[in-house]
C-alpha cells in the first residue's frame, strides 16, 4: 500500500471504529474486518486494497512469530491435557484445598514467574489455573485479567528479557546513550520510574489476595461466578477452541506431572533464558519447538499411538484459530494506522503542550494512546522513543538525568497501558486465549482496574516533572 505521511484526524478513524464496533457488537472478528474495509477505502485503496493490506500485514516476520508462537504454544496445551499433566497438576493444587484469594495468588505468582515471554506467560497463566479457578467459582474474566497483567508488565520491567534489548537498542546513539552498556544502565535506572508497571503488578496482587474488593464490572463477573456458578455470562464466546477446553487425556496413559508438563516448562524458560544470556536474544519460539518435538517423541515412548499424537498436534492448531483470526486483523489495524500516519497526527495535536515539567507526563500520555489505537506496545516503542529522548536530553543538557530516565520509562509503561487496554492487543488477545473468555468482557472488565493505574502512573510522573528540573 502506498504511504502516507499524515492523514490528519481522519487517521484515527479505522482504530476508533474498531474498538466501538468491539464493545457495541461483542463481534471482535467482524468490528475488525469492518474497520479495516473502511480504513482502506479512507485511504484511496478503494476494495481491493484489503486483500492487498492482509497480504502485506500478514506476511511478515512480526505476525509470523506471533502467529507460529500461538500455535506452538496451543499444540503443547494440547499435549499436556492429552497426557493428563494439566488435569494431574489441577488436582495437585486442589487437593492443596487453597481459597478462591490462594487460587487468585498461585495465578498471580506464576504469571510473574514466566516473565521471559509476554505471549507465553498469559497463555500458560490462563491454561495452567483454568480448570482449577472454575471449580473454585473464579470467572473466566478475573482469571484472564490476572494472566494479562502478570505479561507485559512484567517483561518490561526485568533486563533479561526481549522487551529490555529492544527498548534499550532503540536508545543506543540518542544523546549520551553511545553504547548497548549505556543503553542497559538506563534501562536499568529506568526501572524505578516504570510506574504503571510497578504498579500493576502491586495492583494484581492486592486485588487477587482480597486486600483491594473487586468493583465495577469485575465484582459483578465474580458475584455471578459465586452466586451463580457461571464463570462465563451467558452468551459469552470463549476465546479458544473446542478442541482445547474438551480435550481428555489418552485413555490409559500414566499421570506424570513432572515429566509432562513441569519439565517442558523448565525447559523452555531454560532454553529461552540461556539463548538471551549467551545470543543476546531469547529463543522463545525455537524453545517451543523444540519442547514440542521433545513432548511428541515423549508421549510416543509413553504409549501414545503415533496417529494419536498427530491428531493432539492438529487439534492443537484448530484450537489457535480464533485468536489467530483476530491477532491478524489486529496486525492488518496496525500497518493501516501506519499507513495513514495516526502515529504522526496524535504526536502533531501533543507537540504544543511539551515543556520539561510536563514532559514525562505527556510522553506517558501520548504512548498510552498510540499503543491504544494501534495495539502495539513495540510499534509504540519504535516511534516514541527517538522523540522522547532527544526532547529529555534536549532539557538536561545532554546529561543523563532522573528527567531522561522518567521519559524512557514513560515510554516503556505507556505503550504497556495502552496496550493494556486496547483491545487489539496482540497480549490482551492471548490472556483471554488462555483463561478461555470472552475477548470483550475481558477487556471490559480489565479497563477500570487499568484506567486506576494508568492514573496513579500519570500523577507520578507529574510529580517527578516538577521536582527534577
Amino acid at each position: 500500500m502506498e504511504e502516507v505521511v499524515n492523514m490528519g484526524i481522519i487517521s484515527i478513524v479505522p482504530s476508533l471504529l474498531a474498538i466501538v464496533l468491539s464493545f457495541a457488537t461483542r463481534n471482535t472478528v467482524v468490528s475488525l474486518a469492518f474497520a479495516c474495509i473502511v480504513g482502506v477505502l479512507l485511504a484511496g485503496q478503494g476494495l481491493m486494497g484489503f486483500p492487498t493490506l492482509l497480504k502485506t500485514s500478514l506476511g511478515t516476520t512480526s505476525f509470523s512469530w506471533v502467529m507460529l508462537l500461538n500455535t506452538f504454544i496451543a499444540i503443547l496445551v494440547a499435549f499436556f491435557r492429552k497426557t493428563g499433566a494439566i488435569q494431574g497438576f489441577s488436582q495437585y493444587i486442589q487437593n492443596k484445598n487453597l481459597s478462591r484469594k490462594s487460587i487468585q495468588l498461585v495465578a498471580w505468582i506464576l504469571g510473574v514467574f514466566v516473565y521471559f515471554s509476554d505471549s507465553f506467560s498469559p497463555l500458560f497463566v490462563g491454561t495452567t489455573m483454568r480448570n482449577i479457578s472454575d471449580k473454585a467459582k473464579i470467572s473466566r474474566e478475573k482469571l484472564s485479567y490476572i494472566a494479562d497483567s502478570g505479561a507485559a508488565p512484567v517483561s518490561v520491567l526485568v533486563p533479561i528479557t526481549g522487551w529490555a534489548a529492544y527498548l534499550s537498542g532503540l536508545a543506543i546513539g540518542i544523546g549520551a546513550i553511545a553504547t548497548q552498556e549505556d543503553a542497559m544502565e538506563l534501562f536499568i535506572g529506568a526501572m524505578p520510574f516504570n510506574f504503571y508497571a510497578l504498579i500493576t503488578i502491586a495492583f494484581v496482587g492486592l486485588i487477587s489476595s482480597g486486600i483491594i474488593k473487586d468493583f465495577g464490572p469485575m465484582k459483578k463477573a465474580e458475584e455471578r461466578a459465586i452466586n451463580e456458578g457461571k464463570v462465563l455470562r451467558d452468551g459469552a464466546n470463549p476465546l479458544i477452541g473446542r478442541e482445547l477446553t474438551e480435550m481428555e487425556p489418552y485413555e490409559g496413559i500414566k499421570e506424570r506431572v513432572f515429566l509432562n508438563f513441569i519439565l517442558p516448562v523448565v525447559m523452555i524458560m531454560a532454553i529461552a533464558i540461556g539463548t538471551y544470556i549467551k545470543l543476546k536474544s531469547a529463543k522463545t519460539m525455537e524453545a517451543f519447538l523444540f519442547v514440542m518435538i521433545f513432548m511428541g517423541i515423549s508421549m510416543f515412548i509413553q504409549g501414545v499411538p503415533f496417529n494419536v499424537i498427530m491428531g493432539t498436534v492438529t487439534d492443537g492448531v484448530k484450537g489457535a484459530v480464533p485468536a489467530i483470526i483476530i491477532l491478524a486483523l489486529a496486525y492488518s489495524i496496525n500497518a493501516l494506522s501506519k499507513t495513514m500516519g495516526t502515529a504522526n497526527y496524535i504526536i502533531s495535536v501533543s507537540e504544543g503542550f511539551l515543556s520539561p515539567q510536563l514532559l514525562p507526563c505527556i510522553i506517558f500520555l501520548i504512548a498510552s494512546i498510540m499503543a491504544f489505537a494501534t495495539g502495539s506496545s513495540w510499534g509504540t516503542f519504535a516511534i516514541c522513543m527517538p522523540i522522547a529522548l532527544p526532547l529529555a536530553f534536549n532539557f538536561t543538557g545532554g546529561e543523563v538525568t532522573v528527567l531522561v530516565m522518567s521519559c524512557f520509562a514513560a515510554v516503556a509503561g505507556g505503550g504497556v497501558f495502552g496496550d493494556h487496554c486496547s483491545p487489539l492487543s496482540d497480549t490482551t488477545i492471548l490472556a483471554s486465549t488462555g483463561a478461555a473468555a470472552d475477548h470483550i468482557d475481558h477487556v471490559k472488565t480489565q479497563l477500570p482496574y487499568a484506567l486506576i493505574c494508568g492514573s496513579i502512573a500519570i500523577i507520578a510522573y507529574l510529580i517527578i516533572g516538577f521536582t527534577s528540573i
